[in-house]
């Protein structure tokens, strides 16, 4: 009965969220410059959440979460191909903003915005305590679900991912960096993120989506 409660409670979450303007209407800084769309896939039965940061432009544009090169490289890193990856009974994605957040001067993107957090993010894991491995990736969901865990920066944390991985509790947290091919010099230079991190994401990703 619990789990058709959050079930239920999940829907009609994910209903709010879907209409959602805050960013927009209501905004804790400079509005959204165009209209919302939020990207999330909520679930009560996955044992596995995706916590990214943002949608970028191209998943703006389709509404599918991580369809663009960034999501190729993060499957490549799971180990899974699309039909796993994109199924809500298996994979849950809750990134720290829901919305493209826009570009900076430089033409890259914004950082998620605050408004999603603040209105929507504890609401959702109170109804997902299924979820026993959080891959958290990038900074800004690092802080948020990692606080005391986390390092200095980025590099430390996921230099020290196995370590906090063994240390957390249910959710096990595995940090990431963002598999942005913006990162592609990032991995170069630390050759130990795929011979220490990605085999024991591969391991996990293939026992929990079994």
């Amino acid at each position: 009965m619990q789990a058709d409660k959050h079930q239920n409670d999940l829907k009609a979450l994910q209903q709010k969220i879907s209409s959602c303007r805050i960013c927009r209407d209501e905004p804790i800084s400079t509005p959204l410059p165009h209209e919302p769309n939020p990207v999330v896939r909520l679930s009560s039965t996955a044992r596995i959440c995706i916590a990214g940061q943002a949608p970028g432009i191209r998943v703006h544009e389709s509404s599918i979460p991580f369809n663009d090169p960034s999501g190729d490289r993060l499957r490549q890193w799971m180990g899974i191909d699309r039909d796993i990856f994109y199924d809500e009974g298996k994979i849950a994605i809750i990134p720290m903003g829901f919305c493209f957040p826009g570009w900076d001067a430089k033409g890259g993107d914004l950082p998620p915005r605050k408004e999603c957090k603040t209105q929507w993010h504890d609401q959702l894991f109170t109804l997902m305590p299924q979820i026993e491995l959080l891959l958290v990736i990038g900074q800004y969901a690092q802080n948020y679900h990692m606080k005391a865990q986390k390092k200095k920066n980025l590099t430390e944390t996921v230099r020290h991912a196995v370590d906090i991985w063994h240390k957390s509790q249910k959710p096990r947290l595995l940090a990431l960096p963002h598999p942005s091919w913006r990162n592609s010099g990032w991995l170069k230079r630390n050759s130990w993120f795929e011979e220490q991190i990605l085999p024991l994401l591969r391991r996990e990703v293939k026992q929990l989506t079994a």
